[in-house]
């Protein structure tokens, strides 16, 4: 399941304070590159002219932020940031943040006035954009007043060639090679034409210390993309007439303890995550881990919690909002959630190495999550930092061959009628978004080519699927830190040919 705020980060567009935060998640994969050093009078001398204050001040940030150097960081954050910003985020988290990244080239400028600029960035270790937006003072030394940095699909101007299926597949071995070679990718990759395998690798350990090497047919743990089973599940249900997708979810949980919840939100809030149901990360969480063993565990800690904000007037990702589509599903079917999804998503699919057995599980053969807060630090199993047991939200396991046999069900209509399948991949987020999402399904246009699918991760596990409209599909899946098999996946998804 995802397992922090840092995992939400991979599957949607996020925004960092001071870039106080882990990269995007769809990402790109790294191109190692050496890394600027900032001269001391770069990070502490105040501009030069008020008139390019806000540009200056931009100016300044990257040049601390590329060292990767704490004290660097530190010096530029006491004399620029305004108190608010300084104190919500740990220098830590930003100097990690700098090291994931390897820091950030500027790419050019969208808006530039004495006050504000704005700018778009991308990682100097990969091919991952972002917007960074600078406020400061008026007056002298112009501090700085707000800033955040959002992930950003790759701009359209700024995208690679499209090249021949043999030129990308080539293109994709040797970065993956590269990856291996500096000890920054674990896992599975695999890429099919019109439902047939074009390319399938496996490359480093399912567990470093036993030396047993991942495989195509490794089981590795999917965090959030498991919300593409919930959704199908649930729309199923809705396809078979059993269910209302504008109805309250009181009528489904009628003993739901929250009123106002129970009667407002519906299966299509919790789907789209527009409810307002919030997350499930967090003290109570930490504090219970291994607790929480049924859906029903989460409500009960959860049910009483209040909507954050009225249903349908935004969007925000929800992991409470699946897990309440999960107790729908159980309320409906009569069955577990999952049972139910083994048999109406699982079986029919063919896929014969999905689940989501508890971590105490020691027969479900997967890999050993790995995790590192620092490239400077070794990897170590995350294991404590696992739930019992996934939830509907995410959490199961699974191959990149049995996504395959997922993508090819749905393209095929065996698990959605061409209707509901285009409901659920169709965007459901409000007009103000600058991103799209279905139900369980996100949806990306990348020079022209549609695709859907989801990404997860968590300490130790990262994965992303991508079902194109162009006849590929792309599943990765990583038992190192997110956002490396995103990065992968984006790596060859922007490259295959259009057709």
């Amino acid at each position: 399941m995802a397992g922090s705020s840092r995992v939400i980060r991979t599957i949607c567009v996020i925004a960092c304070v001071i870039a106080g935060c882990r990269s995007s998640s769809p990402g790109q994969p790294p191109a190692t590159e050496p890394k600027e050093t900032a001269t001391k009078p770069a990070v502490t001398q105040a501009p030069a002219e008020p008139r390019a204050a806000a540009s200056e001040q931009l100016a300044a940030w990257l040049a601390a932020f590329n060292t990767a150097d704490l004290e660097t960081i530190a010096a530029f954050r006491e004399k620029s940031l305004s108190k608010e910003l300084s104190e919500r985020v740990p220098v830590e988290s930003v100097r990690d943040f700098a090291e994931e990244t390897g820091g950030f080239v500027l790419v050019r400028t969208e808006e530039s006035t004495s006050t504000k600029h704005v700018a778009i960035l991308r990682e100097r270790e990969s091919e991952q954009f972002a917007r960074a937006s600078l406020e400061v003072d008026p007056e002298p030394p112009h501090e700085i007043l707000a800033f955040d940095v959002q992930a950003i699909p790759t701009p359209e101007d700024l995208l690679p060639p499209r090249v021949s299926e043999v030129e990308a597949i080539a293109a994709l071995r040797s970065k993956i090679d590269g990856l291996v070679a500096e000890d920054r990718f674990s896992g599975a990759v695999l890429v099919a034409k019109d439902g047939v395998p074009v390319f399938a690798e496996a490359y480093g350990f399912a567990d470093r210390e036993r030396k047993l090497a991942n495989t195509v047919d490794t089981r590795f743990r999917l965090g959030s993309m498991n919300k593409m089973f919930t959704a199908v599940a649930l729309v199923q249900l809705a396809q078979a007439g059993k269910l209302e997708l504008d109805a309250p979810i009181g009528k489904y949980l009628r003993k739901y303890p929250n009123a106002n919840v129970a009667t407002k939100v519906t299966p299509h809030h919790l789907l789209s995550h527009t409810g307002g149901t919030g997350d499930i990360f967090g003290p109570e969480f930490e504090a219970k881990r291994l607790e929480l063993r049924t859906h029903a565990d989460y409500v009960k800690l959860y049910g009483k919690r209040e909507l954050d904000f009225e249903p349908g007037s935004q969007w925000r990702y929800s992991n409470y909002g699946f897990v309440l589509a999960g107790a729908v599903i159980e309320a409906v079917s009569r069955k577990s959630y999952y049972d139910h999804v083994a048999k109406a998503v699982y079986r029919p699919a063919g896929m014969t190495s999905t689940a989501s057995p508890p971590e105490e599980d020691g027969r479900s053969g997967r890999v050993v999550a790995y995790s590192r807060q620092s490239r400077k630090q070794p990897w170590a199993s995350a294991a404590e930092t696992l739930p019992w047991r996934g939830t509907a939200a995410g959490g199961g396991d699974s191959t990149v061959k049995d996504l395959l046999a997922f993508a090819n069900a749905l393209t095929r209509h065996e698990l959605l009628d061409a209707e509901h399948l285009e409901l659920v991949t169709t965007s459901k987020a409000p007009a103000e978004s600058d991103f799209e999402y279905g139900y369980g399904f996100s949806i990306d246009t990348n020079a022209g080519v549609r695709c859907f699918g989801h990404g997860g991760g968590a300490p130790g596990m990262n994965g992303q699927l991508y079902v194109c409209d162009s006849g590929y599909t792309i599943a990765v899946l990583s038992n190192f830190d997110p956002p490396v098999a995103g990065r992968v996946a984006d790596f060859v998804r922007v490259r295959l040919p259009a057709k």
